[in-house]
């Protein structure tokens, strides 16, 4: 049976756990505080029995038994034939825990980051295994939102992202190469021009944070939750893409070419953007929507599993 090590236990590391238990792989965990590691089996035992009212896994307790906590990080990544760490969004941090993961580690084991924005080759650098180092980054959260953004460096093999495709596609994931390294990699720079675009467009009074919430749910959502861009645009146009952009590309240019400014993301406009929400959440009730957020996610990828693929 395969075995993962996973370094940091926090929202994402948890969930990278409840991904390979119910795919069927060991789960090594560590974390350097002592009270989340203690917390993180019971937690993932909570989230196993969660997705399996919609069929993500069918034998939880199995699933949570296969999970334990390691007393070190050499430890946990002892016997991986993968490894991914999930700590902090600095470089010094992950600078430090990937030399020890690399020292510590099997020489044949995969080594990757949960990283959002930062780049394998900021942090992997002149490591002796580097060539075996990659980002894998995932979409909060990983249980229920399957895509993975394989990003290596120069010096990363391409073997390494082949054999960590080929391992995201056995647990569930939906794995996809970034081709060459760019900060924030894909989704998180998509997911940056349309939240520049959503704080100015409220900020400047043209529409109500409510409303433009129920345009992407009720709207683009609603047709991105089973088909990208590009996709969409293909069937927007009889003649497809190349009469779409014909149709419309300079109007779109002319609408989507004013540049973001600082003052989007400055403190007087986030401060309209908070006003027009008028939500102050406790973090309990953040937590308890998280739940529901996430039980509202494992149904929709249910159902999109459960029907028939696009036509060609």
């Amino acid at each position: 049976m395969p075995t993962v090590g996973l370094i940091g236990v926090g929202l994402i590391g948890r969930a990278w756990a409840n991904v390979f238990a119910r795919a069927g792989w060991d789960v090594r965990l560590w974390d350097p505080d002592p009270a989340a590691l203690a917390a993180a089996p019971g937690l993932i035992a909570q989230s196993l029995e969660d997705v399996r009212a919609h069929g993500l896994g069918t034998d939880p307790g199995a699933a949570a038994r296969r999970v334990t906590a390691a007393a070190s990080l050499a430890q946990a990544v002892a016997d991986a034939q993968y490894v991914q760490e999930s700590g902090p969004e600095r470089l010094d941090v992950k600078r430090a825990v990937f030399a020890e993961i690399d020292a510590a580690a099997p020489a044949n084991a995969i080594i990757a980051s949960s990283s959002s924005f930062i780049v394998t080759s900021r942090f992997a650098d002149g490591l002796k295994g580097g060539h075996r180092c990659l980002v894998a980054h995932p979409v909060n959260p990983p249980h229920v939102v399957p895509i993975v953004e394989l990003s290596g460096a120069d010096f990363t093999a391409p073997e390494v992202i082949q054999r960590a495709k080929k391992i995201f596609d056995g647990v569930g994931q939906v794995p996809i190469v970034v081709k060459k390294e760019i900060d924030g990699f894909i989704l998180n720079r998509m997911q940056a021009v349309l939240l520049s675009e959503a704080m100015r467009l409220v900020g400047e009074g043209y529409v109500s944070a409510e409303d433009l919430d129920k345009t992407i749910r009720d709207g683009l959502g609603l047709r991105w939750a089973f088909m990208g861009p590009f996709e969409t645009i293909e069937l927007n146009a009889p003649g497809g893409t190349p009469d779409y952009c014909a149709r419309y590309g300079e109007t779109l240019y002319r609408v989507s070419s004013r540049p973001v400014t600082p003052e989007v993301w400055g403190a007087d406009n986030i401060a309209r953007v908070a006003a027009s929400w008028g939500r102050t959440p406790t973090a309990e009730a953040i937590l308890e929507k998280q739940r529901w957020r996430d039980d509202r996610l494992a149904a929709l990828v249910a159902h999109k599993r459960a029907q028939p693929k696009a036509p060609a």
